[in-house]
């Protein structure tokens, strides 16, 4: 009997160890790509932190499809040949879903050279240059809008009030800010408005010295900015230094409480296209309060990121499965989503179908805080 039992246990061991790995292997891994590190780390953390409460709140609900998700953070310090590497580290990983990546510069390219060619799926909660979702690749999706949009948005502003005023484009020389800074341009100019200066500068820099100078040179009043934060702080800085008041209008990418940090007084007044503040939306109530109790400010991105991770869930839970390409056929079928943002459906290219933007405005809040406010 004792010989018996002891071979029984024996058996019942393996058994149980593989049931166990079997069950460790049952999740749902998914990577968050951006920039964790560097100058545009705030955005990195946005990305990081929707996704970590998203999937925090999905696996108490029991998961996907009864699997767990598990996170991979990806630090690309937004530079493209990074982005690449980390990216292949998801896939080693075996990463099948991916949040990210911030810059379009580093999305665009892990998009076709490793994640389309190792079936991963791409959500990005941010990249917003055309380009991303116009090259017909199945994989690829974003829960924000498009620089042609937004520039749309900044462009018309421009010509309807602004018209009479004498008008610059600086870009950072990068897929985002030269994208937005054209497209705004190209729709600046259809409207009948034409600008004095069209620049591109060094992202990383510190001294602008040379394009205030031209920007003083040729009397501008409006400055579009198509690019980050970082570089606009520094700009607005010097403009002011020099005695130069020129109004800045950027885009989303000087979303962040860090261009204050940046540029201090020199901040207030400038302009900023951004989609409808999410954190206003009474589907976001529940999550706010979750953030709020972990002392995490849930800014710009931060829903934007947790809204892809609703779309992961909800597209596989249509398809019934897990496979990447069934999930991307549900996005694909224009299927609505509920979500942080709202309702969200998503067009054939991978773009939804309901983006907007609306106008900000950097002014001084009660608490004596730098903030910026919907017009």
């Amino acid at each position: 009997m004792k010989s018996f039992s002891f071979v029984r246990v024996a058996l019942a061991v393996p058994f149980a160890v593989a049931l166990l790995a079997s069950s460790a292997m049952a999740q749902v891994k998914m990577g968050v790509g951006g920039p964790m590190t560097g100058s545009s780390a705030a955005f990195g953390s946005m990305l990081k932190n929707g996704a970590e409460q998203a999937a925090e709140d999905i696996n108490a609900a029991g998961g996907i499809l009864g699997q767990k998700i598990q996170l991979f953070i990806g630090d690309d310090a937004s530079k493209p040949e990074q982005g690449v590497s980390a990216a292949n580290k998801f896939v080693g990983d075996g990463v099948k879903y991916v949040i990210g990546h911030f810059n379009s510069g580093v999305s665009i390219p892990t998009s076709a050279e490793v994640y389309s060619e190792n079936n991963i799926l791409q959500i990005t909660p941010a990249s917003t240059n055309p380009r991303f979702t116009e090259r017909g690749l199945w994989n690829v999706f974003r829960t924000c809008g498009r620089d042609d949009q937004q520039g749309a948005v900044a462009a018309k502003y421009i010509v309807d009030k602004l018209k009479d005023k004498r008008i610059a484009v600086v870009h950072d020389k990068t897929p985002y800010g030269k994208g937005l800074a054209d497209e705004t341009q190209k729709a600046m100019n259809a409207g009948g408005v034409k600008e004095v200066l069209y620049e591109g500068i060094n992202p990383g820099e510190r001294d602008y010295s040379a394009i205030v100078t031209k920007l003083k040179a040729q009397r501008a009043e409006v400055l579009f900015w198509g690019g980050l934060h970082g570089e606009a702080g520094v700009l607005l800085r010097q403009m002011r230094e020099q005695g130069l008041n020129t109004v800045m209008i950027g885009g989303d990418g000087i979303a962040t409480a860090e261009l204050a940090a940046i540029a201090g007084d020199a901040v207030e007044g400038t302009l900023m296209t951004f989609g409808p503040d999410p954190t206003k939306r009474p589907d976001a109530a529940e999550v706010l309060k979750k953030f709020e109790a972990k002392k995490i400010n849930p800014e710009s991105y931060t829903l934007y990121s947790y809204a892809a991770v609703q779309v992961v869930k909800q597209a596989a839970e249509k398809a019934g499965s897990l496979d990447t390409k069934k999930v991307a056929e549900a996005i694909h079928s224009g299927m609505v989503f509920q979500t942080v943002l709202g309702k969200l459906s998503f067009d054939k290219k991978g773009d939804r179908t309901d983006a907007d933007y609306v106008l900000y405005v950097w002014k001084k809040g009660a608490d004596g805080k730098m903030g910026f406010v919907e017009m």
